[in-house]
């Protein structure tokens, strides 16, 4: 393995999903929980927390701007960015990959939609009850962002498996057994 600091195909590619966030989807199928992933897995120290974060609140106010939910959604991706480093630095397995992405977006589910039954008592009440009502009503929402996580996330580990074998050398450590 090629130890590169910048690490510009991880960096390219992290990129790339958030440009793709802006362009037109449904609701909660988006690239963020993948590229979050992704650049745990890919990208190194610091970087891999900051662009994630910098490149949405870039597009944010282009695609609908921030809302009481941002802080829950940012602490969601940054655990996102923590299991890719964590789960994923060292493979290339799809079914780690999936497994993990699934993990994510059960925990976006959770906190972002904890933030939602915070901010909304009227709607829901500060109640054990309350709680369940506001994840009952979020389930719609979860199936897309599953599958938005798991295409973006097998299409961005995919294509850095591919492009790194093909053109930059920016391979994955193999993983002690």
């Amino acid at each position: 393995m090629q130890k590169s600091a910048g690490r510009p195909l991880g960096v390219g590619l992290t990129v790339l999903g958030a440009l793709a966030r802006v362009a037109p989807h449904l609701p909660n199928f988006t690239p963020v929980g993948g590229l979050s992933l992704f650049a745990g897995a890919r990208l190194r120290g610091w970087r891999a927390y900051l662009l994630p974060l910098a490149l949405m609140a870039a597009t944010d106010p282009l695609v609908g701007g921030y809302s009481f939910a941002t802080p829950f959604v940012y602490a969601s991706l940054l655990i996102n960015v923590w299991i890719g480093a964590r789960l994923l630095r060292a493979t290339n397995n799809p079914l780690w990959i999936g497994a993990a992405a699934g993990v994510g977006s059960l925990q976006f589910f959770l906190i972002s939609n904890f933030g939602v039954w915070l901010h909304f008592p009227t709607t829901y009440a500060h109640t054990l009850q309350g709680l369940a009502t506001c994840y009952l009503a979020a389930l719609p929402f979860y199936g897309r962002t599953l599958a938005g996580d798991l295409l973006f996330s097998g299409v961005l580990f995919g294509l850095h498996a591919w492009l790194s074998r093909r053109v930059m050398r920016e391979q994955v450590a193999a993983q002690a057994v």
